[in-house]
């Protein structure tokens, strides 16, 4: 029996020719390109190159090529771009289905065993045995594990869901409002309004994260938790995150000495907003804040002098004049959806101008405005990190007449006005709306130019100084826009005692501060009917409200609210 021939591996017969090897060429010379930087374009054009291989027929131009697959304008662009140069180096009727003389061919092949600079993917490895290490004669892919970009939004809620595990008496899981708010400060996108001109925000990623394995979603409400996978990914991340804080900062003299490590604090340039706040206050204390211009930068004393964000203060409860911008805040509402080309006017009309503003979600209003810190750019770190926001006094409800009209109608015109005593101003149209938001805008920036911001939660509210409130200067105690916008959700989970302030509200003639008033006495429906039950008659039961204060300037409810409220919880029946 003859010996049997050799298996000849490969195509039995030639390729044909390429009837666009000048497309073909400079594709090739972009995934290379691409393949020395190591951008994933790269495999973007090799698809392309497959493509145009398969096609038979000579192309006129880059645009005839959009019918072939992975052919997008960009690669279009680029193949028009590069003709234009052909045609200008070489005349107007050179040909583009021959490659000028003395050029090589282009690379047609895409081969693992290829060893060409061509070629994307890597020749096959051997061992010592000369076999493939498939086993099988088949090169095995190893699978590439998923790990988020650093402050990415998947990077930020895997290190606070891991931050809190740690803590002692965790319950070993979040809901999605305090893990968007813990994540918040680790991510450089926001966690609920996605970028302008995108439908994405950071929250996006925990699709990805469960679809990983990494993250695990239960129970409604949602409750997010960590997987076995995710846990360990988590803690590579968070050792990764602590070695980047502990880089020691050196002076010019070199590397700190084992006697000068002991004397001199070590000063984290990358730290995070967040991780500032857990440093020692006592080593910023040492600090002697410099002139405006030289805001940031801190003297140790017989140290070297370090840069540093200007969030390094001893009080990190109040914003100097000086040390914040005045920043409109605009709803993404007014930016995308319905007269798309009449908002995105909007925008553009404040761009204009000059308006420094940011898009993002509102839960109550249209427009207003915050103090942002500023906050110096750290050596050693990408972006800087997020200052502190304090919202100002001042809100904007946009409406249209009928809209306007329709609020008061289905009730919502109490919810949208906020507070009584607001005025209205008349606009034209979108070209007027932007004037008026720009004058506002450089108001309140003059008005609050030599203020001091004290950060207040919404439990002090009340505690300015009457002689602030006498010269009528503008409110300098302000809570934080994280607390307003959260304070503002319409939809959250709310306690007996928030829904004993929406029933009184209800009632003709009883205010916010009315409101607030009985919930001092009496903090839910239980503890009222309590006390009606320990009055003695019916018209003491009547009067039980009546001689509650309330507002700053003291004064009784009156008898006829206390018989209203008295009436609506003890009348049996229906009311009449």
């Amino acid at each position: 029996m003859p010996a049997s021939e050799p298996v000849r591996f490969g195509r039995k017969r030639a390729l044909p020719s390429c009837p666009n090897p000048l497309f073909l060429q400079w594709l090739t010379e972009l995934r290379d390109e691409a393949k020395e930087k190591d951008l994933k374009i790269q495999y973007t054009y090799q698809k392309a190159i497959n493509s145009l291989n398969k096609y038979p027929l000579p192309l006129k131009n880059a645009k005839e090529a959009k019918i072939l697959k992975n052919f997008g304008d960009g690669i279009c662009k680029i193949l028009d771009d590069k003709l234009q140069r052909h045609y200008r180096q070489n005349g107007p009727n050179a040909s583009i289905h021959s490659l000028p003389k003395g050029a090589p061919p282009p690379d047609r092949t895409y081969n693992n065993n290829s060893s060409s600079s061509n070629s994307l993917a890597p020749s096959r490895k051997r061992n010592d045995a000369g076999k493939d290490r498939g086993g099988d004669g088949e090169t095995k892919k190893k699978k590439r594990e998923y790990v988020p970009q650093q402050r990415s939004g998947g990077y930020a809620v895997l290190l606070t869901l891991y931050r809190q595990q740690q803590i002692p008496g965790s319950k070993g899981y979040m809901f999605k409002m305090e893990l968007q708010s813990e994540a918040q400060p680790l991510c450089d996108k926001s966690f609920s309004v996605p970028d302008l001109g995108s439908k994405y925000t950071a929250w996006s990623s925990v699709s990805t994260l469960i679809q990983k394995n990494l993250l695990t979603k239960t129970h409604n409400p949602a409750r997010y938790s960590l997987t076995d996978e995710g846990l360990a990914l988590a803690e590579r991340l968070e050792s990764v995150e602590k070695e980047r804080r502990n880089v020691p900062v050196e002076d010019g003299r070199g590397a700190a000495g084992p006697e000068e490590e002991e004397e001199d604090a070590v000063v984290d340039l990358t730290a995070s907003d967040e991780e500032e706040e857990r440093g020692s206050l006592s080593e910023r204390a040492t600090g002697e804040t410099q002139s405006s211009g030289d805001a940031g930068r801190l003297s140790l004393p017989g140290k070297t002098q370090v840069t540093m964000t200007t969030s390094r203060k001893p009080n990190r409860d109040c914003l100097l004049p000086g040390t914040y911008d005045v920043i409109l805040c605009v709803d993404f509402i007014e930016t995308t959806g319905g007269s798309h080309y009449r908002k995105q006017e909007l925008v553009k009309e404040l761009q204009r101008n000059g308006v420094g503003f940011d898009v993002r979600k509102l839960n109550v209003g249209d427009f207003l405005w915050v103090a942002r810190e500023k906050v110096a750019p750290v050596p050693g770190q990408l972006r800087a990190s997020a200052g502190r926001e304090l919202v100002l006094d001042y809100i904007i409800e946009r409406k249209r007449m009928d809209d306007l009209c329709g609020s008061i109608i289905d009730g919502r015109f109490r919810e949208q006005k906020v507070v009584d005593g607001f005025f209205v101003k008349r606009v034209q149209d979108v070209r007027e709306s932007a004037a008026y938001l720009t004058v506002m805008t450089r108001y309140l920036s003059k008005l609050y130019q030599n203020r001091t911001l004290v950060c207040r939660s919404r439990e002090l509210e009340g505690d300015v100084p009457s002689d602030e409130e006498e010269r009528g200067n503008p409110s300098c105690s302000l809570i934080s826009f994280a607390e307003f916008n959260h304070g503002a959700v319409k939809n959250k989970c709310q306690t007996v005692r928030e829904v004993f302030a929406r029933q009184l509200m209800q009632i003709s003639g009883l205010s916010g501060d009315k409101a607030a008033a009985i919930l001092e006495q009496y903090g839910t429906p239980h503890s009222l009917l309590a006390a009606y039950e320990k009055c003695g008659s019916e018209s003491e039961k009547e009067k039980l409200l009546s001689c509650i204060r309330y507002g700053k300037l003291k004064r009784n409810l009156g008898p006829a609210l206390s018989r209203t409220v008295y009436q609506l919880y003890c009348t049996p029946g229906a009311l009449t």
